[in-house]
């Protein structure tokens, strides 16, 4: 018992001896907070400039006190983040446009194409079913271009997709980012999904930079704030850069009229490839994709020309002269000439083929 008590008190006394170290503590802090109140008390009467300098960085920080500038901020920022959206929706969810049926074979001619073991015979019997159908592009070793996997033939610029396992009407290529095909159904809403993307992030970077500068020379010093702005400066940055690279090929694919896979590999006519056989000039191009009203061009709504299963070409005798294909000089300054009537360039090619 007499040892319990001894230890009670003991740790009695310690914790009063603890309670007075606090204490101590407590007034030095105060003494030392009364003593910089006092100064700074002191240096704004003595320099109002100073303290006005003060107050405003510790308020303000990161936000905008001007009423004009926000509303010209948050304006210009939702109008990119509204277009930006709708044109990612549209990439996505506007489904890839496949051949019209009179593309597919008739049950008969499948019949008598998978009876016939004979490569030159088939061949035959697919130049007789694309007699009656506007196709111009060939393989390599001249024959209709058929897709065994869908059993049709193929329209110019047309392309199987391994991953939708489709026919693609004008394909380019198939995009991981939006899930989908990108191809003459929504070619277009993909160009001006990366142009706003490429203006978001720029509009981004350029209003957070000015806060970045002012973290960098020590204007600014709040620490949640400062991560906020270096993590938002950085992804925009880096998006930015991408996007700019991706955006700028495509924009040149636009103005030569290619597709991705035309660009890696040229469509091959009658008398052999030729990249720029559907090049018909910078501004009949830009009207392939965009369409002949200027005032829908930025907008994510349907306005390219044609249907997708027949494309102009260039002036037929020139499209198919070996010696003027794949010739740089003709990239530079495009095409003038008005593209060949489907009638008139269907008849030459029957022609030629028989």
């Amino acid at each position: 018992m007499k040892i319990n008590k001894m230890e009670q008190q003991r740790m009695q006394k310690e914790r009063e001896s603890v309670q007075r170290h606090i204490n101590v503590m407590r007034a030095g802090a105060k003494f030392v907070y009364k003593q910089q109140r006092k100064e700074e008390l002191s240096e704004s009467t003595q320099n109002p400039a100073h303290e006005e300098k003060r107050v405003g960085v510790s308020r303000t920080e990161v936000t905008l006190s001007n009423p004009v500038e926000k509303v010209a901020y948050l304006t210009i920022f939702h109008i990119l983040f509204v277009l930006f959206v709708w044109t990612y929706w549209k990439s996505i969810f506007t489904l890839p446009v496949q051949p019209d049926k009179k593309y597919h074979m008739s049950y008969a001619d499948k019949e008598r194409y998978e009876n016939e073991e004979r490569p030159e015979v088939q061949r035959q019997i697919l130049a007789e079913i694309a007699r009656k159908l506007p196709v111009y592009t060939r393989t390599g070793n001249g024959g209709i271009r058929f897709c065994d996997r869908c059993q049709l033939i193929k329209p110019d610029r047309c392309h199987h997709c391994s991953v939708c396992a489709i026919c693609v009407l004008k394909m380019d290529h198939h995009c991981p980012w939006v899930n989908n095909c990108i191809g003459f159904s929504n070619y277009k809403f993909f160009l001006l999904f990366l142009a706003y993307s490429l203006l978001y992030c720029l509009y981004i970077a350029a209003t957070v930079f000015k806060y970045f500068i002012k973290y960098w020379t020590g204007e600014l010093t709040n620490g949640r704030s400062k991560f906020h702005v270096l993590f938002l400066l950085f992804v925009a940055v880096m998006f930015f850069v991408s996007l700019m690279f991706l955006f700028g090929y495509h924009c040149w694919l636009v103005s030569r009229n290619r597709s991705t896979l035309e660009a890696f590999s040229a469509p091959v006519f009658q008398n052999g490839p030729d990249k720029n056989g559907f090049n018909l000039g910078f501004v009949k191009n830009l009207q392939q994709v965009f369409g002949e009203e200027k005032k829908l061009w930025l907008l994510p709504i349907v306005s390219s020309q044609g249907d997708g299963h027949f494309f102009p070409m260039r002036a037929l005798c020139e499209a198919q002269n070996p010696l003027l294909a794949n010739e740089e000089q003709w990239e530079d300054d495009g095409i003038d000439e008005e593209p060949h009537d489907s009638n008139e360039a269907s008849s030459l090619a029957i022609e030629r083929e028989t």
